[in-house]
This record gives C-alpha cells, structure tokens and sequence, in this order.
C-alpha cells in the first residue's frame, strides 16, 4: 500500500469486523497487510511488552521502535536490552531534535516542571510524528480502560492526529489479562511494576501509587494530565 491516503478506505469495510478479531489475528493481518511499513510502538510497559510477545509469535518478522525520551529509567534501559536478547530484535529508538542540554538551553530548565506538555511534545509527539510519516500504519498497546481518552478506541482505526492506521490489538483487555499473559508466557517486564509503578514514563514525571490511587496518578504528579498526546482525539468516532 503506497498511498496514505488509501488507509480510509481500507477501514471503512473492515473496522466493524475487526472489533471481534483476536489480538494474535490483528498482528497477523497488521503484518500480512503493510509489512515494513508499520511497526510496533512499545514503552516496554506491561502492555507494550505483551504485545511485543504476541508479534513474536507469529514467526514473521516485524518492526518494533520506542521514543526514547532521554529521561527513562534505568529499570527501562535494562528491559528494552532484554527484550532484545529474547527476541533477537534490534530496537528502532526514536530520539528528540533537542538534547537534553540543548532543551535546557532553548527552554530553560526542568522544563517538565513548569509546562510538562510542552516537554512531551518536544521528546515524544513530535519525534513520533516524523517517524510515522515514513510509515502507513502503527500498532500500539493502548487498552479502553486506562484513560477516558481511550475509552472509544477501536481495533483498528484512522489517526487523524497523525495521518495513517492505527492498530490496537489489546484495546478490549483489562489489566489483569494483560498480567495473566505475562505471567503464563514468562515475559520480561519492568520490575518498578512491583514497586507500586502500574504505568512507567520519564524519571522526572512517574512516582510510585498508593493504595487507592488511580492507576494513572502517578504520571505528571501535581498536573491534571494523563496523557502525553500520543493518544488523543484522532477521529470523529473513535477517541485514542
């Protein structure tokens, strides 16, 4: 598929179906359909680490690639090496125009501090979007239940954000498939899980929950931000 713009009408008679797809058959047909040009994006969270495992199965190759704010975790590094030695993949890590220092420089800093969504859009959005205009789809391990923003996702759908497909092959699962997964498979996974981390981003912007807490309250602490803006508004029916 050569043309972008053909993904809309890929959809149109596909996306109803797709809603009782399995998340093996989704990647199947992700890989089957676009081949180079779609890819796994992965934060080697829970999630992004079970749908790393599902492509792997498939005995195909694939393409998987993760925006590399600088500000990760230790604990995350060491993951994504790992996912590599399991697998036998090389990780495509997308980098931010601006350096650490470099964004200092330009913004002063401790920029997270003052305008986290500034931040996220220097190290996250916008290297996400040059890297998805060489693609014409991306898979993704969002699921429905995480954030209101997400709550109409669907399998597969248009990004409007970003201009191409976009595939959710676990969009319907709940966490505690998610770790039932991991568990029975015996995927690598972040071990600040077990430290009360349910969801893991920049050093600077993800703390541990307490009991109680909202999965979510540990990213942006003290903002009303859950979301980066990888996963926003992307279509008129259907909210990622």
């Amino acid at each position: 598929m050569n043309d972008r713009l053909h993904g809309q009408d890929l959809l149109a008679g596909l996306q109803s179906q797709a809603e009782s797809w399995t998340p093996a058959h989704t990647l199947r047909w992700a890989l089957q359909t676009f081949g180079d040009r779609v890819a796994v994006s992965s934060a080697f969270g829970a999630e992004g680490v079970t749908v790393t495992d599902m492509a792997s199965r498939l005995g195909v190759r694939f393409r998987l690639f993760t925006l590399d704010t600088e500000f990760l975790f230790p604990e995350t590094y060491s993951l994504m090496e790992a996912i590599e030695r399991r697998y036998g993949i090389t990780i495509e890590r997308i980098y931010p125009q601006l350096s650490p220092e470099e964004q200092d420089r330009l913004h002063g800093p401790h920029l997270w501090e003052r305008d986290p969504d500034q931040c996220c859009r220097l190290r996250k959005v916008e290297p996400l979007r040059q890297h998805l205009r060489t693609l014409n789809a991306w898979i993704t391990s969002i699921r429905r239940d995480q954030t209101s923003a997400r709550a109409h996702a669907r399998r597969i759908e248009w990004d409007a954000s970003f201009g191409l497909i976009k595939i959710n092959p676990i969009v319907d699962w709940t966490s505690a498939q998610v770790w039932d997964y991991i568990y029975r498979y015996d995927v690598p996974f972040n071990p600040l899980h077990q430290q009360n981390y349910p969801t893991i981003g920049c050093t600077h912007c993800t703390r541990a929950v307490s009991a109680g807490e909202d999965p979510r309250a540990g990213r942006w602490p003290g903002f009303a931000k859950t979301e980066c803006g990888l996963h926003g508004s992307s279509s008129p029916q259907s909210e990622t």
